[in-house]
């Protein structure tokens, strides 16, 4: 949805007025309005409910965070596997 209203409005733009149309929106202070508007919207729409969501959110998100994490190191073993086969060894 927000995208969708930022094309809308760079639609019309010239490409010599984008920049400063994004400018502002790079700046600290809106970053972290924009980060606390996300932060009050998630608690109003979950956590004032009591839904059973942000449970959810937790457990999801760490199995993915852990995933990520794990990736390097699983990579690295297979890439050696790959390694050893190529080369004949077991």
């Amino acid at each position: 949805m927000a995208m969708r209203k930022v094309y809308s409005e760079i639609k019309g733009m010239k490409l010599k007025e984008v920049p400063s149309y994004f400018k502002p929106m790079l700046s600290v202070g809106y970053v972290k309005k924009a980060v606390q508007r996300g932060l009050d919207n998630y608690h109003a729409k979950y956590i004032e409910t009591d839904s059973i969501e942000p449970l959810y959110h937790i457990c999801f998100g760490g199995m993915i965070f852990s995933y990520l994490v794990a990736l390097p190191n699983e990579r690295r073993h297979l890439e050696h596997k790959e390694h050893a086969e190529q080369h004949g060894h077991h």
